[in-house]
């Protein structure tokens, strides 16, 4: 069994993001970029499934400039046995990138799609749910646990009641959580050889998938900077701050 992997490149998490002066995005020159957590951690499970025996390839794709190849040559680093590269310019919303995975799907035919529950720089968390609607299979979202048995993966959910366990059959799409794995540390020797695994490159053109219903972001600003507190003396004075500002 095939199992792609997407990864986005994204600001790393221990960066401060700055918006640009003039509110039109975010300030990029000089930050450190990363492997979206979430989908390294979709990533190591894939690695550990094609480990045990119950997936035969690994595939990373990520969509975006040439400076996406340094993602995706982590994730072959990681383990991954080969990585696609949807060459593009272009902000793409979810519903667009969900067309591009389902183009992909046609091309490469996995028996399961691993994607991260959310991108850490738009945490829309849609990208998984629109596949799975595009594709016409099962889906399951915010995974903390998986387990393939044949043709049917068990998975257990994290929900607001706590915690859910599915059976779905496959190919299917499922978004992983943060306590499914902990991602392995990538080390040198494994560096040097992701350099020699091929990574193909794709026109975005060349997959016909139609971007339109994208959101046009008008502007971009920071949030606004939290008050100083208040130290209070007593249980009493908390309640009574609390009533004068309109929470009690």
């Amino acid at each position: 069994m095939k199992i792609l992997v997407g990864i986005k490149r994204v600001v790393d998490y221990n960066v401060r993001v700055r918006v640009l002066p003039d509110g039109s995005g975010v300030d990029t020159d000089g930050v450190k970029m990363s492997v979206n957590p979430f989908d390294e951690i979709a990533l190591e499970e894939a690695l550990r499934l094609r480990e045990a025996g119950k997936a035969d390839e690994v595939v990373v794709v990520s969509i975006g400039g040439d400076a996406s190849q340094q993602q995706l040559r982590t994730g072959l680093a990681m383990g991954a046995d080969r990585a696609i590269l949807v060459q593009s310019d272009r902000s793409l919303q979810p519903l667009s990138v969900a067309r591009v995975f389902r183009a992909l799907v046609e091309r490469e035919a996995p028996g399961l799609v691993l994607l991260g529950k959310q991108a850490i720089d738009d945490d829309n968390s849609q990208t998984a749910q629109m596949l799975s609607a595009l594709w016409g299979r099962p889906q399951a979202t915010f995974a903390s646990k998986l387990a393939l048995d044949g043709e049917t993966a068990r998975v257990t959910r994290e929900v607001d009641a706590g915690l859910e366990t599915i059976e779905i059959d496959l190919p299917a799409v499922i978004s992983v959580d943060l306590r499914l794995n902990e991602p392995r540390f990538v080390k040198l020797p494994d560096i040097m050889k992701a350099k020699r695994k091929p990574l193909d490159v794709l026109p975005f053109d060349e997959l016909g998938v139609a971007v339109e219903g994208d959101l046009d972001i008008k502007h971009f600003a920071p949030p606004p900077q939290r008050e100083k507190g208040i130290m209070v003396e007593d249980t009493a004075q908390l309640v009574q701050e609390l009533k004068n500002r309109g929470f009690l």
